[in-house]
């Protein structure tokens, strides 16, 4: 046991990497290890890294040397996907004392033992390609505010030409439905009534699994299990948007939101970026959903400065996605990632131009993101309170729309779903007065 030992996490990128550090986390305080914020002084330093920007590598090192700055003494270790794809540059770094890639990121809690001993190498890393089954994280379960989060897949097959993420993450991994499922029961049985399924690309769930099964099939069951209120889906591609998956929100639990990976609505980038559909089923799939589906709402990721993107080209994404509408957007600027294929094309877009395209899909993400709220004004909306602040509850409703409820009611509590009308908005926040 080590009551005396301190141990502090950063997590940058998705909730698939939050999920894997409540898992790290969780073993060490089983093994009696303290937590403290990674600002104070802790004996172990562990960051959970992103690398699917070239923001987030910069900022990766910049929380590794800043932990060694806080205690010099104290153990400084990275795992994640930018420790998988560039161990031997994060070696060289001399405030960073280990380095763990994705394979051996379950078994941080076992390597730290290892490290006190004194008897593990600075580098422990193996091609993530030879992993081909799905890993099991102990205690894992990621829990924020009134709703929890259940990984059910990992990795990704199709290897866009500007991602490194499969690299990072290797080949599509299905979880087996009977973990999740148990892990889902076992959260209602908890008192939560929302759970948001996260992956790598959930669209491919099943398709490495020996029994029948696809990501519909795993849905179904989901939202047949009984007390379960509400079920979010963390990300879809627009081609995995099917007839059948329409049928889906049939289920009431079912949440009518749903973020997109869209990253262009340009044919030729789109064809450029190796993704496997174009503008027109962007525009066929998402339109189909939102008519057939009451108040269904979307935010997604978008790329813009593209290798090779022109001006009409950008124009062409910004004109479908006015014409679909989005409650929010997600804006990169491209950035060259190592041993893509994108990063070896030419016509490289220009820092200026790039931001200044940026700018105006921002200037389009307020002018949205007002009109789709203004939809709600004077109806009625279900909210999950999260939230207290002063006077006000604060939550989110079923289309994922933050909403501030200013009422005395003594009786709301967190974790409740109220039924709520929508009065006025607070630039994007929607306001209910009752």
């Amino acid at each position: 046991m080590n009551f005396n030992k301190k141990v502090a996490f950063y997590t940058l990128g998705c909730k698939v990497n939050q999920y894997e550090t409540e898992s790290i986390k969780n073993q060490l305080l089983q093994k009696g290890y303290t937590e403290t914020s990674f600002e104070e002084k802790a004996d172990i330093y562990i960051v959970n890294s992103c690398t699917v920007t070239s923001v987030a590598d910069r900022k990766t090192r910049n929380m590794l040397r800043r932990a060694k700055k806080i205690n010099p003494q104290g153990k400084v270790i990275v795992t994640g996907c930018y420790a998988q794809t560039n161990s031997k540059e994060l070696l060289e770094m001399e405030e960073i004392d280990y380095v763990v890639g994705n394979r051996y990121k379950k078994g941080i809690v076992n390597f730290i033992e290892d490290i006190e001993n004194r008897t593990m190498e600075r580098l422990k890393n193996d091609n993530i390609f030879d992993e081909y089954e799905y890993t099991e994280y102990e205690f894992a379960t990621l829990r924020e505010m009134s709703r929890a989060y259940v990984k059910i897949q990992d990795g990704c097959n199709n290897f866009c030409s500007y991602c490194k993420i499969p690299f990072a993450r290797g080949k599509s991994r299905s979880r087996k439905k009977d973990n999740i499922l148990r892990e889902i029961e076992k959260l209602v049985a908890e008192g939560f009534k929302e759970v948001i399924l996260i992956g790598i690309n959930l669209g491919a769930y099943g398709e490495d699994l020996e029994e029948n099964i696809d990501f519909e099939d795993l849905l179904e069951e989901i939202l047949q299990i009984k007390g379960l209120e509400r079920v979010r889906i963390g990300s879809v591609y627009p081609d995995k948007i099917s007839d059948r998956f329409i049928e889906m929100f049939k289920y009431k639990n079912l949440m009518p939101h749903l973020h997109i990976s869209l990253q262009s609505c340009d044919d030729t980038v789109l064809k450029m970026m190796k993704r496997k559909y174009g503008s027109a089923l962007i525009e066929e799939r998402l339109l189909k959903l939102k008519n057939s589906v009451e108040n269904m709402e979307y935010t997604a990721d978008i790329i813009v400065g593209f290798p090779g993107e022109t001006e009409e080209m950008f124009q062409n994404s910004y004109n479908l996605i006015e014409k679909i509408g989005f409650s929010g957007l997600h804006i990169f600027q491209y950035s060259d990632r190592e041993n893509t294929v994108a990063s070896h094309l030419e016509n490289k877009i220009d820092s200026k131009t790039k931001k200044e395209r940026a700018d105006r899909l921002e200037e389009l993400k307020k002018v949205m993101a007002i009109r789709e709220r203004e939809h709600y004004l004077e109806k009625n909306l279900k909210v999950l309170i999260e939230e207290k602040i002063e006077d006000s509850f604060y939550g989110y409703s079923e289309n994922y729309l933050r909403v501030k409820i200013d009422r005395n009611h003594s009786e709301i509590k967190e974790n409740d779903i109220v039924d709520v009308k929508i009065t006025s908005l607070e630039k994007e926040l929607l306001v209910a007065y009752e």
